[in-house]
């Protein structure tokens, strides 16, 4: 192997191993914070917990006025750097990653697409005939990646290398399935003038990252007014984040790091240890009381469980089958039969992506659903968390190839 392309082989490892450590953590704290949530929603505390997250904050400069409650700036606001970050992950894929060889791409995009759509196909044979829960289609179509490699850093050395790319793999696939769902099915009014703000801002940032500019501080000023004027066109404001990543230069100067791997490597431990733990804090506290095993059995919360548990293992494990079995693609090297079914199984942990899109499918007039919704992904996600674990812990190899 030449000198070159071996130093760029190492460098990708390294980089990919920082990566999978920060998920690992990150997935373990999102677990900490979600029992926190929990349990502050179901304790003398619950009160303090739920006014927390109502306190109005406002920002106001000139006509420009946004005013939104603390949920909405968490999930409006610091999900869209979390959002940025998936942008910059995305573009790197795309260019240097898993996702630039063809070859490489087709199994982790069938099995990312087929694990998005048949879950949601249960979650609609469910909930058919009710306009309202239809609402909520989207929901079980996630996967948490950093609560997915978390279980599977509990594993340690067992879990070969190849199985944790293919999982990142069809989590980043994924995540892109649910920009466009997002994009699609959860845009409302729209004010056109506001949209035509921030295509200019978008056609602003494609003209600067085309002439080869790659100062941050440019990029990040027209990113915050595409974000401002994203929120008041009625499209959701997160996708801003996705749009500023993927302008974002990948080469800097010739000794230089790269802005966008700058950006991303800035990014990652506050997303991973604030943005996405803070999230769930404030997402995933729901109040138990007077709720029992019916409650899980009526249609949304139960749409999204099956959905989350049976529907992604069965949609992803039957594809790759299939296509492994009528030689399409090769098996990845060191993955057995056995870890490819329990990776299945892990992807079904939506969670944070899931409780996402749950809070942009229901509204406080449907607040029984806000509450379904969540109980569903908290069971769905805990089941497949639990299963996928003890599955790879039986069916891997002792030590790893």
């Amino acid at each position: 192997m030449p000198p070159a392309v071996q130093t760029l082989a190492q460098r990708a490892a390294k980089e990919f191993a920082d990566f999978i450590r920060l998920e690992s953590f990150g997935g373990m704290l999102l677990v900490i914070t979600a029992a926190l949530a929990l349990i502050a929603a179901n304790s003398p505390l619950s009160g303090l917990y739920a006014e927390l997250f109502h306190l109005p904050v406002q920002v106001r400069v000139g006509a420009l006025n946004i005013d939104k409650p603390l949920l909405l700036w968490i999930n409006d606001g610091l999900m869209a750097v979390f959002f940025l970050l998936v942008g910059l992950e995305l573009k790197r894929e795309m260019i240097d990653g898993q996702f630039a060889d063809r070859a490489q791409i087709v199994l982790p995009a069938a099995c990312a697409a087929a694990g998005m759509i048949v879950p949601m196909g249960i979650y609609a044979w469910i909930n058919r005939g009710d306009p309202v829960a239809m609402a909520g289609v989207a929901i079980p179509a996630a996967t948490d990646i950093a609560f997915a490699l978390g279980i599977l850093a509990l594993l340690g050395s067992r879990v070969p290398l190849a199985l944790k790319m293919l999982l990142t793999a069809i989590a980043v696939a994924d995540d892109l399935g649910a920009i466009i769902i997002i994009a699609v099915y959860y845009t409302s009014d729209l004010s056109m003038f506001s949209l035509g703000v921030a295509l200019a801002a978008l056609a602003a940032l494609a003209l600067i990252s085309r002439l080869g500019v790659t100062r941050l501080s440019v990029y990040l000023v027209i990113g915050v007014v595409m974000w401002v004027a994203m929120l008041k066109s009625g499209v959701h404001a997160t996708l801003a984040g996705v749009m500023l990543g993927m302008t974002i230069p990948m080469r800097g100067g010739p000794e230089e790091e790269g802005p966008l791997e700058a950006l991303e490597n800035a990014l990652h431990p506050w997303v991973a240890y604030g943005i996405l733990p803070l999230f769930a804090f404030a997402n995933a506290g729901v109040s138990l009381a007077g709720l029992g095993l019916e409650s899980l059995l009526e249609p949304v919360p139960m749409g999204i469980a099956l959905g989350l548990f049976v529907g992604k293992q069965v949609g992803i494990f039957a594809t790759a089958a299939a296509l492994i079995g009528l030689g399409l693609v090769r098996r990845p090297e060191g993955v057995t039969w056995g870890g490819l079914y329990g990776m299945s199984v892990l992807c079904g942990i939506g969670f944070t992506m899931s409780l996402f899109i749950g809070a942009l499918s229901f509204d406080a007039s449907h607040a029984d659903l806000l509450v379904a919704n969540r109980i569903g992904i908290l069971a769905g996600s805990l089941v497949s968390a639990v299963v996928g674990y003890f599955a790879l812990a039986w069916l891997l190899p002792r030590r790893s190839p």
